[in-house]
């Protein structure tokens, strides 16, 4: 997926606002804690849990605190020095994981099942993906297979309008699996390079649900043994340590490939991802920052580390 160079920075900077509250409380903490004060087993103990609150995961949070200790016990230690030590390794973490969503010309169509909670931003996410492709000037088939609410396809339709995609829809209510089946003849019949199919905002603990979810998966497979090709599942960082269930749960029912991190413009949040990519090492292929088509963007491990942390 492209992007252009004149949006990059400024979306950068708007993610890098929309962390200043992580980066504050982590920037507060690691000053408060280092300022004048040599390093011992305490401090590091108390790092680990500024880390913790920040939800990069326990298991990040204790690989930073070693790393920050390691040849430095009783000496002094600049809280500058310890942000860079923190950022860098967070960047390691994230680097594995900054994967592009690459749609694969060898399956036509290329098949993206979209899956998420409500609220999470999937539909607005699908438009703007849809958006990007037909700018390349691929050949899109959108599916309005979130029949639960009568919102999403409306919602939908107005992206396929605005996108020039061709658009598969039935009325509330309606079984998802079929619209799905329809969708992917139609994208098959048309030529169409990329199917995406957007689905029901299911919680996780909504059985009936994800069984439906379940249901769509089948009914792909049954047409195209590969499809679907990418499981995208969409997360809002503002529910902090949730995602981390989401993304089991999602794991489990549809097989998700890769994920979206969207509203990390207003959220506190943004660590959570840290500790998705350490527990999970799912590709992160884009996030977002608001409603913009330009404030969706690929996924950049050292920016993101760097505004985490609050450098420049």
């Amino acid at each position: 997926m492209s992007e252009t160079d004149n949006a990059r920075p400024g979306f950068w900077k708007r993610l890098s606002q929309g962390l200043t509250r992580t980066a504050s409380n982590l920037t507060t903490g690691i000053t408060d804690l280092f300022t004048k004060k040599k390093l011992d087993a305490a401090t590091l103990e108390d790092l680990e849990d500024i880390l913790i609150r920040a939800d990069l995961g326990v298991q990040t949070a204790e690989n930073i605190s070693a790393v920050v200790g390691k040849g430095r016990y009783e000496k002094d230690i600049d809280p500058e020095e310890v942000r860079a030590l923190i950022a860098g390794e967070i960047e390691k973490t994230l680097a594995p994981v900054a994967v592009p969503l690459v749609f694969d010309s060898a399956h036509k169509p290329f098949v993206l099942l979209m899956v998420g909670v409500n609220g999470s931003g999937k539909t607005t996410t699908i438009g703007k993906v849809a958006s990007k492709l037909r700018a390349e000037g691929k050949k899109v088939v959108l599916a309005a297979a979130d029949t639960f609410r009568a919102a999403a396809i409306e919602q939908l339709k107005v992206w396929a309008d605005r996108t020039g995609a061709a658009i598969v829809a039935r009325e509330q209510g309606s079984d998802a699996a079929g619209v799905a089946f329809d969708a992917y003849a139609k994208a098959k019949a048309e030529g169409a390079d990329v199917l995406i199919v957007d689905t029901a905002g299911r919680l996780q603990n909504r059985t009936e649900l994800m069984a439906e979810l379940e249901k769509v998966v089948r009914v792909l497979k049954k047409q195209e043994p590969a499809a679907p090709h990418a499981v995208v599942l969409v997360l809002d960082a503002t529910v902090g340590q949730n995602a981390l269930v989401q993304v089991e749960a999602f794991k489990r029912v549809a097989g998700v490939t890769g994920l979206v991190m969207t509203k990390l413009d207003g959220t506190a949040r943004g660590g959570i991802l840290v500790a998705i990519a350490a527990k999970h090492g799912l590709p992160v292929h884009l996030v977002g920052v608001g409603e913009g088509i330009d404030d969706l963007q690929p996924f950049a491990a050292r920016d993101f580390a760097r505004a985490i942390v609050g450098l420049e």
